[in-house]
Protein backbone atom coordinates (compact mmCIF):
# COMPACT_ATOMS: atom_id res chain seq x y z
CA UNK A 1 0.00 0.00 0.00
CA UNK A 2 1.38 3.37 -1.04
CA UNK A 3 -0.24 5.48 1.68
CA UNK A 4 -1.63 5.10 5.16
CA UNK A 5 -5.15 3.66 5.21
CA UNK A 6 -7.78 5.72 7.02
CA UNK A 7 -11.57 5.72 7.15
CA UNK A 8 -14.25 3.04 7.19
CA UNK A 9 -13.19 -0.45 6.12
CA UNK A 10 -16.16 -2.84 6.33
CA UNK A 11 -15.36 -6.36 7.50
CA UNK A 12 -17.31 -7.82 4.62
CA UNK A 13 -19.73 -10.68 5.28
CA UNK A 14 -19.22 -13.68 3.01
CA UNK A 15 -22.32 -14.18 0.82
CA UNK A 16 -23.08 -17.90 0.64
CA UNK A 17 -25.46 -20.21 -1.19
CA UNK A 18 -24.56 -23.00 1.24
CA UNK A 19 -21.69 -23.67 3.65
CA UNK A 20 -19.17 -24.25 0.86
CA UNK A 21 -20.62 -22.33 -2.10
CA UNK A 22 -19.87 -18.66 -2.65
CA UNK A 23 -22.73 -16.44 -3.80
CA UNK A 24 -20.78 -14.54 -6.45
CA UNK A 25 -23.72 -12.40 -7.58
CA UNK A 26 -24.43 -11.49 -3.96
CA UNK A 27 -20.76 -10.63 -3.46
CA UNK A 28 -20.87 -8.33 -6.49
CA UNK A 29 -24.00 -6.57 -5.20
CA UNK A 30 -22.56 -6.19 -1.71
CA UNK A 31 -19.22 -4.78 -2.87
CA UNK A 32 -20.93 -2.29 -5.18
CA UNK A 33 -23.27 -1.34 -2.32
CA UNK A 34 -20.46 -0.47 0.10
CA UNK A 35 -18.43 1.31 -2.58
CA UNK A 36 -21.44 3.53 -3.37
CA UNK A 37 -21.68 4.22 0.35
CA UNK A 38 -18.23 5.80 0.25
CA UNK A 39 -16.15 3.30 2.24
CA UNK A 40 -12.36 3.54 2.14
CA UNK A 41 -11.38 -0.13 1.85
CA UNK A 42 -12.69 -3.68 2.25
CA UNK A 43 -11.62 -6.41 4.67
CA UNK A 44 -12.54 -10.02 3.87
CA UNK A 45 -12.16 -13.26 5.87
CA UNK A 46 -12.41 -11.60 9.25
CA UNK A 47 -14.75 -12.53 12.10
CA UNK A 48 -17.77 -10.99 10.37
CA UNK A 49 -16.71 -12.75 7.18
CA UNK A 50 -16.80 -16.14 8.97
CA UNK A 51 -13.20 -16.69 7.88
CA UNK A 52 -12.34 -19.53 10.30
CA UNK A 53 -15.49 -21.44 9.28
CA UNK A 54 -14.73 -21.51 5.54
CA UNK A 55 -12.75 -24.10 3.61
CA UNK A 56 -9.42 -23.13 2.09
CA UNK A 57 -10.97 -23.61 -1.35
CA UNK A 58 -13.78 -21.19 -0.54
CA UNK A 59 -11.40 -18.70 1.07
CA UNK A 60 -9.30 -18.77 -2.09
CA UNK A 61 -12.33 -18.23 -4.31
CA UNK A 62 -13.52 -15.32 -2.16
CA UNK A 63 -10.12 -13.62 -2.35
CA UNK A 64 -9.92 -13.95 -6.12
CA UNK A 65 -13.51 -12.90 -6.77
CA UNK A 66 -13.33 -9.93 -4.40
CA UNK A 67 -10.14 -8.71 -6.08
CA UNK A 68 -11.72 -9.13 -9.51
CA UNK A 69 -14.84 -7.20 -8.55
CA UNK A 70 -12.95 -4.42 -6.77
CA UNK A 71 -10.52 -4.04 -9.67
CA UNK A 72 -8.25 -1.82 -7.54
CA UNK A 73 -10.97 0.73 -6.84
CA UNK A 74 -10.34 0.33 -3.10
CA UNK A 75 -7.67 -1.33 -0.96
CA UNK A 76 -8.39 -5.01 -0.28
CA UNK A 77 -7.37 -6.45 3.09
CA UNK A 78 -7.43 -10.23 3.55
CA UNK A 79 -7.66 -12.12 6.83
CA UNK A 80 -5.10 -14.90 7.17
CA UNK A 81 -5.70 -15.88 10.82
CA UNK A 82 -5.06 -19.56 11.47
CA UNK A 83 -3.77 -21.90 14.16
CA UNK A 84 -0.99 -22.92 11.74
CA UNK A 85 1.60 -20.42 10.55
CA UNK A 86 2.05 -22.56 7.42
CA UNK A 87 -1.62 -22.13 6.49
CA UNK A 88 -1.48 -18.39 7.23
CA UNK A 89 1.45 -18.03 4.86
CA UNK A 90 -0.29 -20.18 2.27
CA UNK A 91 -3.40 -17.98 2.35
CA UNK A 92 -1.30 -14.82 2.26
CA UNK A 93 0.31 -16.05 -0.95
CA UNK A 94 -3.12 -16.47 -2.52
CA UNK A 95 -3.93 -12.90 -1.49
CA UNK A 96 -0.67 -11.61 -2.95
CA UNK A 97 -1.16 -13.39 -6.26
CA UNK A 98 -4.75 -12.12 -6.48
CA UNK A 99 -3.60 -8.51 -6.09
CA UNK A 100 -4.68 -7.79 -2.52
CA UNK A 101 -3.11 -4.82 -0.76
CA UNK A 102 -2.48 -6.17 2.75
CA UNK A 103 -3.20 -9.08 5.07
CA UNK A 104 -4.66 -9.13 8.58
CA UNK A 105 -3.78 -11.64 11.29
CA UNK A 106 -5.24 -12.41 14.71
CA UNK A 107 -3.15 -14.55 17.08
CA UNK A 108 -3.36 -18.33 16.72
CA UNK A 109 -6.24 -19.58 18.84
CA UNK A 110 -6.88 -22.78 20.85
CA UNK A 111 -3.78 -22.83 23.09
CA UNK A 112 -3.28 -19.59 25.01
CA UNK A 113 -0.05 -17.89 23.95
CA UNK A 114 2.39 -15.91 26.07
CA UNK A 115 3.55 -12.48 24.87
CA UNK A 116 6.98 -13.90 23.98
CA UNK A 117 5.30 -16.59 21.89
CA UNK A 118 3.24 -13.92 20.13
CA UNK A 119 6.40 -12.01 19.27
CA UNK A 120 8.08 -15.15 17.93
CA UNK A 121 5.04 -16.13 15.88
CA UNK A 122 4.73 -12.73 14.22
CA UNK A 123 8.45 -12.27 13.68
CA UNK A 124 8.43 -15.58 11.81
CA UNK A 125 5.21 -14.76 9.97
CA UNK A 126 6.11 -11.28 8.76
CA UNK A 127 9.38 -12.46 7.23
CA UNK A 128 7.41 -14.89 5.06
CA UNK A 129 4.85 -12.38 3.73
CA UNK A 130 4.83 -10.60 0.38
CA UNK A 131 2.19 -8.14 1.62
CA UNK A 132 2.03 -5.62 4.49
CA UNK A 133 0.48 -6.89 7.72
CA UNK A 134 -2.14 -5.52 10.10
CA UNK A 135 -2.26 -7.02 13.59
CA UNK A 136 -5.77 -7.94 14.75
CA UNK A 137 -6.60 -7.97 18.47
CA UNK A 138 -9.65 -10.18 19.11
CA UNK A 139 -9.28 -11.52 22.67
CA UNK A 140 -12.86 -12.84 22.90
CA UNK A 141 -12.03 -15.34 20.16
CA UNK A 142 -8.29 -15.94 20.64
CA UNK A 143 -8.00 -15.86 24.47
CA UNK A 144 -4.98 -13.56 24.26
CA UNK A 145 -4.47 -9.81 23.84
CA UNK A 146 -1.43 -8.07 22.40
CA UNK A 147 0.37 -6.13 25.12
CA UNK A 148 1.24 -2.61 23.89
CA UNK A 149 4.94 -3.44 24.26
CA UNK A 150 4.42 -6.58 22.14
CA UNK A 151 2.86 -4.54 19.36
CA UNK A 152 5.73 -2.10 19.61
CA UNK A 153 8.26 -4.89 19.19
CA UNK A 154 6.46 -6.64 16.32
CA UNK A 155 5.97 -3.30 14.54
CA UNK A 156 9.72 -2.75 14.47
CA UNK A 157 9.45 -4.64 11.20
CA UNK A 158 8.55 -2.06 8.52
CA UNK A 159 6.05 -4.43 6.90
CA UNK A 160 3.78 -4.29 9.97
CA UNK A 161 1.68 -1.24 9.15
CA UNK A 162 -1.35 -1.17 11.42
CA UNK A 163 -3.49 -2.51 14.21
CA UNK A 164 -7.18 -3.37 14.48
CA UNK A 165 -8.60 -3.68 17.99
CA UNK A 166 -11.86 -5.49 18.69
CA UNK A 167 -11.43 -5.74 22.45
CA UNK A 168 -13.95 -3.00 23.17
CA UNK A 169 -11.57 -1.69 25.84
CA UNK A 170 -11.02 2.00 25.31
CA UNK A 171 -8.29 2.30 27.94
CA UNK A 172 -6.33 -0.52 26.31
CA UNK A 173 -6.74 1.02 22.84
CA UNK A 174 -5.44 4.37 24.07
CA UNK A 175 -2.47 2.59 25.67
CA UNK A 176 -1.58 1.01 22.33
CA UNK A 177 -1.81 4.34 20.51
CA UNK A 178 0.37 5.95 23.18
CA UNK A 179 2.99 3.20 22.85
CA UNK A 180 3.07 3.77 19.08
CA UNK A 181 2.72 7.57 19.16
CA UNK A 182 5.97 8.16 17.27
CA UNK A 183 4.78 6.10 14.29
CA UNK A 184 2.79 8.45 12.04
CA UNK A 185 2.79 5.77 9.36
CA UNK A 186 1.05 3.17 11.57
CA UNK A 187 -2.77 2.86 11.31
CA UNK A 188 -5.10 2.31 14.27
CA UNK A 189 -8.57 0.90 13.63
CA UNK A 190 -11.31 0.02 16.10
CA UNK A 191 -13.73 -2.85 15.54
CA UNK A 192 -16.72 -2.12 17.83
CA UNK A 193 -18.73 0.46 15.93
CA UNK A 194 -20.30 1.79 19.12
CA UNK A 195 -16.95 3.39 20.02
CA UNK A 196 -15.63 4.24 16.56
CA UNK A 197 -16.43 7.97 16.60
CA UNK A 198 -14.96 8.46 20.07
CA UNK A 199 -11.81 6.57 19.07
CA UNK A 200 -11.38 8.67 15.91
CA UNK A 201 -11.79 11.88 17.87
CA UNK A 202 -9.03 10.61 20.16
CA UNK A 203 -6.66 9.92 17.28
CA UNK A 204 -7.65 6.60 15.69
CA UNK A 205 -7.58 6.30 11.90
CA UNK A 206 -10.98 4.71 11.40
CA UNK A 207 -13.27 1.78 11.97
CA UNK A 208 -13.61 -1.79 10.75
CA UNK A 209 -17.33 -1.80 11.46
CA UNK A 210 -19.73 -4.59 10.56
CA UNK A 211 -22.74 -2.30 10.26
CA UNK A 212 -21.12 -0.69 7.22
CA UNK A 213 -22.17 -3.81 5.30
CA UNK A 214 -25.77 -2.67 5.73
CA UNK A 215 -25.52 1.11 6.03
CA UNK A 216 -22.12 2.14 4.66
CA UNK A 217 -23.03 5.81 4.30
CA UNK A 218 -24.05 6.07 7.96
CA UNK A 219 -20.64 4.91 9.18
CA UNK A 220 -18.75 6.96 6.60
CA UNK A 221 -20.71 10.07 7.59
CA UNK A 222 -20.04 9.38 11.27
CA UNK A 223 -16.33 8.94 10.60
CA UNK A 224 -16.13 12.26 8.75
CA UNK A 225 -18.09 14.04 11.48
CA UNK A 226 -15.63 12.69 14.05
CA UNK A 227 -12.62 13.77 11.98
CA UNK A 228 -14.12 17.25 11.67
CA UNK A 229 -14.89 17.41 15.39
CA UNK A 230 -18.56 18.13 14.66
CA UNK A 231 -19.96 17.00 18.01
CA UNK A 232 -23.61 17.73 17.16
CA UNK A 233 -23.42 15.67 13.99
CA UNK A 234 -21.55 12.90 15.79
CA UNK A 235 -24.24 12.76 18.46
CA UNK A 236 -27.00 12.56 15.83
CA UNK A 237 -25.34 9.78 13.83
CA UNK A 238 -24.12 7.90 16.91
CA UNK A 239 -27.74 7.49 17.97
CA UNK A 240 -28.44 5.70 14.66
CA UNK A 241 -25.40 3.45 15.12
CA UNK A 242 -26.61 2.51 18.60
CA UNK A 243 -30.05 1.77 17.18
CA UNK A 244 -28.47 -0.65 14.68
CA UNK A 245 -26.47 -2.27 17.47
CA UNK A 246 -29.39 -2.63 19.87
CA UNK A 247 -31.87 -4.02 17.35
CA UNK A 248 -30.39 -5.86 14.36
CA UNK A 249 -27.56 -7.44 16.36
CA UNK A 250 -29.77 -8.56 19.24
CA UNK A 251 -32.43 -10.73 17.67
CA UNK A 252 -32.14 -14.25 19.03
CA UNK A 253 -29.95 -15.57 21.83
CA UNK A 254 -27.02 -17.18 20.03
CA UNK A 255 -23.43 -16.00 20.33
CA UNK A 256 -23.54 -15.41 16.58
CA UNK A 257 -26.72 -13.28 16.73
CA UNK A 258 -24.92 -10.17 15.47
CA UNK A 259 -23.83 -12.04 12.35
CA UNK A 260 -27.20 -13.73 11.91
CA UNK A 261 -28.92 -10.36 12.15
CA UNK A 262 -26.50 -8.75 9.72
CA UNK A 263 -26.93 -11.43 7.06
CA UNK A 264 -30.69 -11.45 7.56
CA UNK A 265 -30.80 -7.66 7.12
CA UNK A 266 -28.76 -7.91 3.92
CA UNK A 267 -31.12 -10.60 2.59
CA UNK A 268 -34.16 -8.42 3.41
CA UNK A 269 -32.49 -5.64 1.43
CA UNK A 270 -31.97 -8.02 -1.51
CA UNK A 271 -28.17 -7.89 -1.44
CA UNK A 272 -27.41 -11.52 -0.63
CA UNK A 273 -28.97 -14.62 0.87
CA UNK A 274 -29.56 -15.32 4.56
CA UNK A 275 -27.09 -18.23 4.71
CA UNK A 276 -24.39 -18.76 7.32
CA UNK A 277 -21.65 -21.35 7.26
CA UNK A 278 -22.23 -24.37 9.47
CA UNK A 279 -22.68 -24.80 12.40
CA UNK A 280 -24.35 -21.37 12.63
CA UNK A 281 -28.09 -21.06 12.13
CA UNK A 282 -30.04 -18.83 9.75
CA UNK A 283 -32.93 -16.70 10.98
CA UNK A 284 -36.44 -17.97 10.30
CA UNK A 285 -39.34 -15.92 8.88
CA UNK A 286 -40.39 -14.69 12.32
CA UNK A 287 -36.91 -13.29 12.99
CA UNK A 288 -36.81 -11.83 9.47
CA UNK A 289 -39.97 -9.87 10.22
CA UNK A 290 -38.33 -8.41 13.33
CA UNK A 291 -35.29 -7.42 11.26
CA UNK A 292 -37.49 -5.79 8.61
CA UNK A 293 -39.26 -3.73 11.27
CA UNK A 294 -35.89 -2.68 12.71
CA UNK A 295 -34.69 -1.60 9.26
CA UNK A 296 -37.84 0.44 8.68
CA UNK A 297 -37.62 2.02 12.13
CA UNK A 298 -34.07 3.16 11.38
CA UNK A 299 -35.40 5.29 8.49
CA UNK A 300 -32.09 5.02 6.69
CA UNK A 301 -33.12 2.98 3.67
CA UNK A 302 -33.97 6.01 1.54
CA UNK A 303 -30.60 7.61 2.17
CA UNK A 304 -28.47 4.51 1.59
CA UNK A 305 -27.28 3.41 -1.86
CA UNK A 306 -28.87 0.14 -2.97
Amino acid sequence: MNQKLQGIVPPLITPLLDSDTLDIEGLERLIEHVIKGGVHGIFILGTTGEGPSLSFRLQTELIRESSRILNKRLPLLVGISHTSIVESIRLSQVAYEAGADAVVSAPPYYFTLSQSELVLFYENLVHSLELPLYLYNMPNMTKVSFAPSTIRRIADHPNVIGFKDSSGNGTYFQSVMHAMSDRDDFSFFVGPEEMMAEAVMMGADGGVNGGANIFPKLYVDLYHAAVEGNSNRVQQLQAKVMQVSSTIYNVGKNGSSFLMGMKCALSVLGLCQNVLAQPYQNFDSEHSAVILKALNDLQLLKTEPM
